[in-house]
Parts: structure tokens; sequence; C-alpha cells
């Protein structure tokens, strides 16, 4: 299914109370529902826009090494609605957000607002080419927290978790 190709991501993500401003909950976003294969590093997302009310499917491939600057590598391909409804039977361990763009310290960020058992997490997440642009990021205003190096706030950790286990998390 995947060529052995993938992209080597590099980012710094953060934790943050509210939405910078101008942007609003109302503000233009995308909602994404992410599935995750248990012991696996797939993902199967589908991707909504509110206000076409239109759907793109993906299925992905990350793995994640955690450190003061996340290496992410990668995998991932587009699929159409056929192709989604076979694997549709995958769905189940979800997470649901809606993600919204803005730009922090000049570069442009992901703002995911986590729904259902995950109300009240916030994260930010900015990406880099390579890894000593990141580290020589500064933090954004935003920010509550650095999380990058913290493997407990990974989507595939995540999905297990109800928001009293990220408020448990914290204050250790």
């Amino acid at each position: 299914m995947f060529d052995n190709s993938y992209t080597v991501i590099f980012r710094k993500v953060y934790l943050f109370t509210e939405l910078p401003e101008p942007l609003t909950p109302a503000s233009e976003h995308v909602q994404l529902f992410d599935n995750y294969l248990p012991e696996t590093g797939l993902r199967l997302r589908s991707l909504r826009i509110p206000e076409t009310k239109a759907w793109r499917y993906f299925f992905e491939q990350e793995r994640a090494e955690f450190a003061a600057v996340r290496s992410i590598k990668r995998a991932a391909m587009e699929l159409d609605e056929k192709e989604y409804a076979h694997l549709q039977m995958f769905e189940g361990n979800e997470i649901r957000k809606n993600r919204y763009f803005a730009e922090l310290n000049g570069r442009p960020a992901t703002l995911d607002i986590h729904l259902g058992d995950l109300w009240g997490l916030n994260i930010a997440t900015v990406e880099f080419a390579d890894e000593s642009e990141a580290l020589a990021y500064p933090q954004p205003e935003i920010a509550v927290v650095d999380v990058s190096a913290d493997g407990f706030f990974s989507g595939p950790n995540l999905v297990q978790l109800k928001f009293a286990d990220i408020q448990a998390h914290l204050a250790n």
C-alpha cells in the first residue's frame, strides 16, 4: 500500500487555553476525525470542510521520536469514497477535533480544539523543514507549555484518554 517513501517533519507542539485573536470557535476551520488502528501506527483520517460540507479521506502511517523537537516520519495516501468505505470497519478509536489555522511568531501553525472525551485539550503545532530551525523557534505567546518531547500528547496515546487523564498528567 505504501511505497516505503515518507516525509520527515519536525514539529514544536504546545498546549494553549484559548484561540488567539481574531480567531473564535466560529472562525473558518476544518473538522478532523482520526481513527487509530491499535498498536499499528496507522490512522484513518476523515476531513470535513464545514462551509462546503465536502469530505476528504486519508490513510496514514506515522512514526514519532520525542525530543526537544518532535520528529515525525509520515506516509500518507488520499482515498476516494469507495476505498474509504472498505476501511470504515476500523473506525472506533476516534479523536475528533476542529482545526484552525494561524500564524505564530511568523510561522504557519495549526490549532486543534479537541472535542468529545478530550474537550478542554487544545494543541498548537508548528512544522519545520529541519531540526535546527525548530530548536531556534521561540515559544509562542499563546502557549502554556511545550509538549514536543512528551509522547503522552501523541494521537495513538490520546485516543485512549479522557480530559481528566490529561489534567492528571499535567499535575505530575
